[in-house]
């Protein structure tokens, strides 16, 4: 399980380092395979290859209705290793997508990652913050 977040910089060439306390469970657990994917937030998914094998199939499954989310996640995914050095690439358009510029957060979210301009994210944790959770909270005890 993930957790945690990491502030990283993007390279001259859009790799990121893997932080260490991630890396060797993803090269044991994954071969240091990933697949990243875009999200409708507008973050980037990050999921051990295995586990996105299964969300890959949850995904297929979707209704016709769901033909717009299908095509963002299943058109926007790429496979990626974990070079020799801990760094991924991501792909330009991912990039794109995402807004990065050279600030990103990785954020450990269970079974997979959410990658986030730091920007974007701060802005997005404000305006969460400022609705309040909702009845989220009425199911849950800190």
């Amino acid at each position: 399980m993930f957790q945690g977040s990491s502030a990283l910089t993007l390279d001259a060439k859009g790799r990121i380092n893997v932080p260490t306390r991630h890396r060797d469970a993803l090269v044991e657990q994954a071969q240091g395979c990933l697949t990243l994917t875009r999200h409708p937030d507008g973050c980037l998914l990050v999921y051990p290859r295995a586990q996105w094998e299964i969300k890959r199939e949850q995904i297929v499954a979707f209704p016709m209705q769901a033909r717009a989310l299908q095509r963002l996640l299943l058109g926007s995914a790429q496979d990626v290793e974990i070079d020799g050095s801990g760094r991924i690439l991501i792909a330009p358009e991912l990039r794109s997508a995402a807004g990065f510029t050279r600030d990103v957060m990785l954020l450990g979210m269970g079974e997979h990652f959410e990658l986030w301009d730091a920007a974007a994210l701060a802005r997005r944790e404000a305006a969460d913050l400022s609705q309040g959770m909702g009845d989220v909270l009425n199911q849950f005890s800190f």
